[in-house]
């Protein structure tokens, strides 16, 4: 499937575990099918949301392989590859293509980091390697580094790279790089509560963790925005900043997955060093859930 006019809302889905630790299929499977029927737009899998830093290689093959045959091409399936090893990026990146990814999300070097051209070589490696779309993933808090605006200007001319997930939440930069945006380059925010900010500078989208556990109203506010009801784009993201911040109350995933535990979609099983949130933030995510209409 071709993702390089990719739109809307693409879920930054979440791996489930089950008591013992191993990733539970049977959950992923149901995560899957509602998202699909919820409409939300595309599918990341392992990513940072997915807790891919903590699986096997093999464990990481079989969820991609899982989820791409479950999707059966009904939206695009995009498989993070990120590593803080070039060479390890670009097998795993080759091995998610091999199992069927419509498109691939990599990252800075993290705790490395590299200097400027590093960087650029970093990812440009795996996008000359490749025959798939890449995005490239820029999230500073993360890894301790950024793509300078010179190195999203010289990524953006690379012929398989087609957009950034902009996580650093800093609207200049955003609008630093929103020069270089159009049909063969996309930004895709990277961050729920600046959505519709991203938007007015051009952004296609979103790839959320919000949408985890909201995707119909996720899809409806980027729908909305670009069918020009800006008034309603606008709405949902204001209302739906409680939630958002409830979400990033403690390290994602963990509020994530214990706002889908209590929505019965999973257990909240994490790899350490993630664990159970602790209570204070629980009961207060609990009762943002509840004014948000997802539990009673």
């Amino acid at each position: 499937m071709d993702i390089r006019n990719l739109e809307g809302s693409i879920v930054a889905l979440v791996t489930p575990f089950d008591a013992e630790g191993n990733v539970d299929f049977d959950a992923l499977g149901r995560l899957v099918d509602f998202h699909i029927a919820q409409g939300t737009d595309g599918i990341l899998t392992l990513g940072t949301t997915g807790e891919s830093s903590t699986m096997t290689d093999e464990e990481d093959d079989a969820v991609c392989a899982f989820v791409v045959e479950r999707v059966a091409g009904r939206v695009p399936v995009i498989a993070g590859s990120g590593s803080n090893s070039t060479a390890t990026m670009l097998a795993k990146s080759l091995s998610y293509q091999r199992l069927g990814a419509d498109g691939l999300l990599i990252i800075t070097p993290y705790y490395n980091k590299a200097n400027e051209e590093g960087i650029y070589r970093h990812l440009a490696t795996v996008a000359d390697a490749v025959d798939v779309p890449c995005i490239v993933y820029n999230i500073p808090g993360r890894t301790g580094c950024s793509v300078s605006v010179r190195n999203v200007e010289r990524l953006a001319e690379h012929g398989n790279i087609m957009g950034i997930k902009e996580a650093s939440g800093s609207i200049s930069y955003a609008s630093d790089i929103a020069h270089v945006l159009g049909p063969d380059f996309r930004m895709y925010s990277g961050n729920d509560d600046m959505v519709v900010p991203l938007l007015s500078l051009g952004a296609s989208g979103v790839i959320s963790v919000w949408a985890n556990v909201q995707p119909a109203l996720v899809h409806e506010m980027v729908a909305a925005w670009f069918a020009g009801d800006v008034a309603r784009a606008r709405q949902i993201q204001i209302e739906g900043l409680p939630l958002v911040h409830a979400l990033f109350s403690e390290v994602n995933p963990i509020p994530v997955k214990e706002a889908l535990a209590q929505i019965g979609m999973l257990e909240a099983n994490y790899r350490l060093p993630l664990c159970p949130m602790a209570d204070a933030t629980r009961e207060h995510l609990t009762e943002t859930m509840k004014g948000a209409g997802l539990l009673d």
